[in-house]
């Protein structure tokens, strides 16, 4: 059975039984997505969470009806009169903007819906379904229009489909990025500064140091040299890349002594200025330049989602400056990038896409059709299978996105590497070649990690905040037995420290259990006990994250246990 069909069909049997509940409910879209469905509704009633049974009911009603899904191809004018008549307003809209003199609607029993499917054949077929939760969503995601009820779900064939897909719900709550962030101090948002926007607790800013730090230290290793490009730039520049035209409606622009201004969406510009700053020859070639560079996006307050989509974020952004020649080397030396960093994170699967000339883009069909060609040619030299995605590329170049999978099976984006003809030509970036003629470079465009932030939630998710020894912002906690032991776990902890520890001492007046307890839920990898026994002996009592009790030993055989676990930067 096909799922989307499956799916689709649940949402119809799902607002047919909101209808048949709250008749005056005015019904919007009710699409299949990735794991499930949802249909949005304009209702005067807020439907709220204790009322998913009773729809849940009314469903199980309805298929128990076994209705045909009937599929109908109306006149434009007939489907107007039909919607008109149900009172349906953004029904009306959608044939609006539908082209053709015909439309599509499905019936199921006295429902119909405007629609071009697919659907199932009967409504008897919908064997394993549950409803989610509720959301609120504007009317075509666009903030002046009415907020309107979203209710979720899901369907799959076999009831233990079902069943595995919301164990691992659950599993994926308690992971949740902005939960743990908050109960291990990581991390928060303050409506006062404004949405899209995070504040790093000083436990989440040292897990973004640990991240950059190593990510700054690979690309040196790699020959990418650094830069650092300014957080405003005028206008002008943003015309002449195309991103005025093309994603004006995502950037912050404002007025500087009478001249316009905008917020970096992208640091593309800078490096581009960086490599006009002096002459190049094919000899200075490939030029790699790296940055970790914060851009600012006007997204929209519905699509926010904790650190997934910010408005504010960093990138590990870097442009590779190259000959043509040069393309498919450089491409692969990313990708094996990528793959290293992954790994090194925990990350052993990822998936790929291609994703090619979009309608709204710049450039002439001959460099599309090179660049792209560049892309698949060094795809197939990898053996990487991959997606193509028609007509989602960047507005100038052919892209490969990179999806890494985490401990649930769940993808996240990382990675991305654009191809780009077209800017080197529009900013007029040249090269003197080996007959001495100036020639324009190719540029790559590309991310390891991509959003620091996101990957940050990724980590979080992935591990469920039980960081690997390297990652954890505090990575061994001494906890005194008594009072009396408060100097020797001061002394331990400045003989520790030396070895790039991140050590805590919690000498607070409280019973061991107590403190014990506390340390664990933060997620600390390690606990080192000490009373009179261990201070008199200069010895500690371990206890580990993982292993549990490690018993008691000298402080050397802890130090090397520690250092060998973070050189190998095991999980």
């Amino acid at each position: 059975m096909n799922l989307e069909a499956l799916r689709h069909s649940a949402s119809h049997v799902m607002a047919d039984a909101v209808k048949r509940l709250y008749p005056k409910a005015k019904l919007a879209i009710g699409p299949a997505i990735a794991n499930g469905f949802y249909y949005d509704f304009d209702i005067d009633e807020p439907i709220k969470p204790e009322d998913l049974p009773r729809i849940d009911q009314e469903m199980k009603r309805i298929i128990k009806e076994n209705s045909e899904f009937i599929e109908q191809e109306v006149p434009k004018k007939e489907a107007i009169n039909l919607f008109r008549k149900l009172g349906e307003k953004y029904k009306l809209e959608l044939i609006d903007d539908i082209k053709g003199s015909k439309v599509s609607v499905y019936r199921h029993s006295n429902f119909v819906d405007l629609c071009k499917g697919p659907h199932i054949n009967r409504t008897g077929e919908i064997k394993a379904f549950k409803l989610l939760s509720i959301a609120g969503a504007y009317w075509r995601g666009i903030e002046t229009n009415p907020m309107l009820q979203r209710i979720y779900g899901t369907a799959f064939e076999k009831k233990e489909d079902l069943d595995k897909f919301l164990k691992l719900t659950e599993e994926a709550k308690k992971r949740d990025h902005r939960t743990l962030g908050k109960k291990l101090d990581l991390f928060s948002f303050n409506l006062e500064m404004g949405s899209g926007l995070v504040l790093y607790h000083p436990k989440g800013a040292l897990l973004r140091t640990i991240i950059e730090d190593y990510i700054k230290r690979e690309h040196l290793k790699r020959d990418y040299e650094l830069v650092i490009s300014p957080h405003i730039l005028k206008s002008d520049i943003w015309i002449r890349s195309g991103h005025y035209e093309f994603y004006k409606e995502n950037m912050y622009i404002f007025q500087i002594e009478g001249k316009e201004f905008a917020v970096k969406p992208m640091n593309c510009p800078g490096h581009i200025l960086v490599y006009k700053s002096h002459k190049r020859s094919y000899r200075d070639l490939p030029l790699r330049f790296f940055e970790l560079g914060s851009v600012y996006r006007h997204e929209k307050s519905g699509v926010l989602h904790g650190l997934l989509r910010l408005r504010g974020f960093t990138q590990d952004d870097a442009h590779i400056f190259c000959l043509k020649d040069q393309i498919e080397e450089e491409v692969i030396n990313v990708i094996d990038f990528v793959e290293d960093t992954l790994k090194v994170f925990g990350f052993d699967e990822y998936s790929v896409e291609l994703s090619t000339r979009p309608k709204e883009s710049i450039g002439t069909d001959e460099e599309w059709s090179e660049a792209t060609r560049a892309l698949k040619n060094t795809l197939k030299r990898k053996k990487i299978p991959y997606e193509i995605k028609e007509g989602e590329g960047a507005f100038y170049g052919p892209k490969i996105d990179i999806k890494l999978k985490d401990a649930l099976g769940r993808e996240w984006q990382c990675a991305t590497i654009q191809c780009d003809f077209v800017l080197p030509e529009r900013f007029d970036l040249r090269y003197t070649d080996k007959d001495g003629k100036e020639k324009k470079p190719i540029m790559l465009h590309r991310v390891i990690l991509g959003s620091i932030e996101r990957f940050i939630g990724a980590l979080v998710e992935h591990y469920g905040g039980n960081f690997p020894l390297w990652l954890a912002p505090v990575q061994v906690c001494i906890i005194p037995i008594t009072k009396k032991e408060t100097n020797y776990a001061q002394k331990l902890r400045d003989i520790i420290a030396e070895k790039d520890v991140r050590i805590i001492v919690d000498a607070r007046d409280e019973k061991m259990q107590k403190k014990i307890r506390e340390r664990e839920l933060e997620k600390i990898p390690y606990l080192v006990i000490v009373g009179e026994r261990e201070a008199k002996k200069g010895r500690v009592s371990l206890r580990s994250k993982s292993k549990g009790d490690m018993g008691e030993m000298p402080v050397e055989k802890f130090l090397e246990i520690i250092e060998q676990e973070i050189k190998e930067k095991r999980k």
